[in-house]
């Protein structure tokens, strides 16, 4: 009897062996991705596995897992893992492996609900709910922001990497506010402008939309900040559209004319709040203008504008560069 379990043994540990150092099932693809949900058993991760390819689905893997120690050690997440490897190595992956990596950039310039249907398409968290969020007094206060009522203007625009599995609306914005106070940082250490950290967030939205070159950004600040300086209005488009809700694409004078919080041909000074959110040259630009009188621009049709320090010179630059191409286009 003790020489029958001898064997017994002998011959179950060889096949254990051989399982051990035989290499998982050829593939055409150096890896695969697999998902391991929370709290998965070792037997539903072995299933995850065969059909992955990753493993050939038998018994000896939870043996061997268990024999091992690496039963207590695998994690819940979504991994990138190499094809073709022994039983132990794929093991010892599953233990060390670090969750795969998903960047999603989000552009300068863009509304918070525009940012919350990026994140929403690509599955990381629910539109409603992070709009919730954005606008939640008591999530708000505990990410330091000290009299704002909403995160836009302060979700950072940039390029995130997210992990499946432990990524929410919460988190995500957390992590974008966390960037934007760490930009912020970054540029007060060059000195602050004339208005306060909530102003400026607002202008600096207001020059994101007025421009997409970054070099003429010092001189729209400029033109605003010394608008507020005399009493002007800000007279911009971009807070009208922004007040407009399901905006038709389309501005129009009776658009110029319809009061709301953020049209700017209407109400002195700055609007309630960011009509964007915007990247680190607007806030610097903000923060740091240009020393010039600037109190006007026009579009030049170019992606660039015309700057202009008197009325006149600007009615010269508006005649030039667009009066004059509706005319032409007319007698077309």
């Amino acid at each position: 009897m003790a020489l029958l379990s001898f064997l017994v043994l002998a011959f179950s540990a060889g096949l254990l062996f051989k399982y051990a150092e035989t290499k998982g099932p050829s593939s055409s693809s150096e890896s695969v991705i697999i998902t391991i949900p929370h709290r998965s058993t070792s037997s539903q991760i072995r299933h995850i596995l065969a059909r992955s390819g990753l493993i050939h689905d038998d018994i000896r893997f939870l043996i061997l897992a268990r024999l091992t120690g690496y039963s207590h050690t695998f994690q819940a997440g979504e991994f990138r893992i190499a094809t073709g490897l022994k039983p132990l190595e794929l093991m010892r992956k599953l233990s060390e492996a670090r969750p795969v990596q998903h960047p999603v950039t989000i552009p300068e310039g863009l509304k918070a609900e525009e940012i919350a249907g990026i994140f929403a398409k690509g599955e990381w968290c629910d539109k409603d709910v992070f709009m919730h969020l954005v606008h939640n007094s008591g999530f708000i206060a505990s990410l330091g922001l000290e009299n704002v009522s909403s995160l836009e203007g302060y979700l950072y625009p940039d390029t995130y990497y997210l992990t499946r599995m432990s990524t929410n609306a919460r988190s995500i914005i957390q992590t974008m506010v966390q960037r934007f106070q760490t930009v912020w940082q970054e540029l007060i250490e060059k000195g602050t402008g004339s208005l306060s950290a909530r102003e400026t967030v607002i202008l600096a939205s207001i020059v994101e939309k007025e421009t997409a070159d970054a070099t003429e950004r010092p001189m729209i600040a400029a033109v605003f900040l010394n608008r507020l300086k005399l009493g002007m209005r800000l007279q911009s488009d971009p807070t009208v559209i922004y007040g407009i809700k399901n905006f038709s694409g389309n501005l129009v004078k009776s658009d110029l004319q319809r009061y709301t919080p953020y049209n700017t041909y209407l109400i002195p000074g700055l609007p309630i709040g960011p009509i964007c959110n915007p990247g680190k040259d607007s806030l610097d630009a903000v923060l740091h203008p240009v020393k010039e009188p600037f109190l006007y621009f026009v579009s030049k049709n170019d992606g660039t504008h015309k700057f202009s320090k008197t009325l006149s010179e600007h009615n010269r630059a508006v005649w030039k560069y667009q009066k004059r191409k509706l005319l032409h286009k007319k007698k077309k």
